[in-house]
């Protein structure tokens, strides 16, 4: 199943229930979840990450799987924006453990 932003316009206790949704669904089926959300990212067994380039011409998109390392920076900048801090370094690890 593959759910698209399905945590859109909702955040902190709700987040982490739809994450906790997911997480039991993904026991007895493949779940693919696209999200900006934190708490729902780090509930993932894997994350992957999507980015574009662009060379004026054409945009290509491409699709990372991250390692443990990458998650805990990548769910750190969701949760600090485009300068990561130590205290979004810390919660990230937190969310994920």
């Amino acid at each position: 199943i593959i759910f698209d932003e399905i945590d859109s316009g909702v955040s902190g206790i709700i987040a982490n229930e739809i994450g906790i949704l997911m997480k039991e669904m993904a026991k007895s089926m493949q779940v693919l979840t696209i999200t900006h959300i934190p708490q729902v990212a780090a509930k993932g067994t894997n994350q992957f990450k999507v980015y574009k380039t662009t060379n004026g011409k054409t945009t290509e998109t491409y699709l990372k799987q991250l390692n443990d390392r990458e998650r805990v920076d990548e769910i750190g900048l969701m949760l600090s924006g485009n300068q990561i801090t130590t205290t979004a370094l810390n919660h990230a690890r937190e969310l994920l453990d």
